[in-house]
């Protein structure tokens, strides 16, 4: 199974149809989730997921909803089966409880028929939207089976994800070579084993525009305040929109150094790779380096290397949170007792050798391997 996300470029009228789709999914899951808490307050059972459809095909012929008929029909089905499904994984402990969709905060997002979807080299066809463009040629395979179609919208551009069943063996006939430790850190992206070091991209000039570009949308929102006006002007929602950008432009070039890094170490082939098992959670806490964790983007790191190493038979190693990398001697074995954040080089008490801290972690991350 490989996931696909290619970006749409539909017309004006497809863009209203689209957002009507998006409406009518939030308003299907919100009407759900109604009716299942006013049947438990009045000590009724859960409501299966075929008897909420039956419900909803009646509440559609009532008079003032003939709107709903000209959506996709599976757009509000689906809608329904998956507040069901965050109602079941609520009951086993796996997420909170549901909550209800906001127009403005939740993910513009609707489920397509597989039945009814239909690639092209340039195209998808959509029910009910007909032809809608797509920003890259043949990315798609044509003839597969397609699984879950999704369209959404992130307040910028429209994408379809869509998940099939592909060939893609990317497992080489080339020996595996010698196993590769990383060690992640905030100075550095990751120091590896091998003696590779990546650094991060340097977001300083995007960072300067977006803060430039909210003081910007803070002095319109006082102004709305002290005029005491409850509409946005355009000028505010253009402002809106360019830190939407913004933001985006800082995510995009940080996943991209990314995906350049764990391509460029799978390539290698190496027999194992092996990284830490870091608390995230507890290192956000550090008011002076949450920011720089955030920018670091371990878990993404991780994500990457799991299917990464999947795809090519690489087996992945997460070392123990408790693992004392850094405090280990790489040389001899000797373990420090204590280790300061501000020694950058490790010198050994015992064999009185002296390397640099984040390399010697990640010497002692490969030896796990071994």
């Amino acid at each position: 199974m490989k996931g696909f996300k290619i970006k749409l470029h539909p017309t004006k009228e497809q863009v209203k149809q689209l957002h009507m789709n998006f409406g009518a999914s939030r308003f299907a899951y919100n009407w759900a989730l109604e009716k299942q808490k006013s049947n438990y307050e009045n000590g009724g059972k859960f409501i299966s997921n075929g008897e909420l459809r039956k419900l909803f095909t009646q509440f559609k012929k009532e008079e003032g909803n003939e709107w709903l008929h000209d959506v996709i029909n599976n757009t509000t089905k689906q809608a329904i089966k998956d507040l069901c499904n965050a109602y079941k994984k609520f009951f086993k402990g796996l997420s909170k409880h549901p909550r209800f969709k906001n127009k403005k905060k939740s993910k513009q997002s609707f489920y397509h028929d597989t039945a009814k979807i239909k690639f092209t080299e340039t195209h998808v066809k959509l029910e009910k939207l007909g032809l809608v463009k797509l920003a890259e040629r043949n990315r798609v395979p044509l003839d597969c089976k397609y699984f879950n179609p999704r369209i959404s919208f992130d307040g910028i551009n429209y994408w379809i994800s869509v998940s099939c069943d592909v060939n893609d063996n990317q497992v080489t006939s080339k020996n595996k070579t010698e196993p590769i430790g990383i060690d992640l850190g905030l100075k550095a992206l990751a120091i590896c084993s091998n003696g590779t070091t990546i650094k991060k991209p340097n977001i300083t000039r995007e960072k300067k525009k977006l803060k430039r570009l909210q003081k910007r949308v803070s002095k319109q929102y006082d102004l709305l305040i002290k005029k005491k006006i409850d509409k946005k002007s355009n000028r505010l929602m253009k402002l809106e929109k360019q830190i939407l950008k913004q933001y985006q432009r800082i995510n995009n070039k940080l996943n991209d150094n990314i995906h350049q890094f764990t391509s460029r170490i799978t390539s290698l082939n190496p027999s194992h790779i092996v990284i830490e098992d870091l608390n995230v959670s507890g290192m956000l806490k550090n008011k002076h380096l949450s920011e720089r964790v955030k920018e670091s983007k371990f878990y993404e790191i991780r994500r990457q290397l799991e299917y990464k190493c999947r795809r090519k038979e690489i087996q992945l190693i997460i070392a123990d949170r408790w693992f004392p990398s850094s405090k280990l001697c790489s040389c001899c074995g000797h373990k420090k007792d204590k280790l300061s954040l501000s020694e950058r080089v490790y010198t050994c008490d015992e064999c009185g050798i002296e390397i640099d801290r984040d390399f010697n972690a990640s010497l002692n991350l490969m030896k796990l391997a071994l």
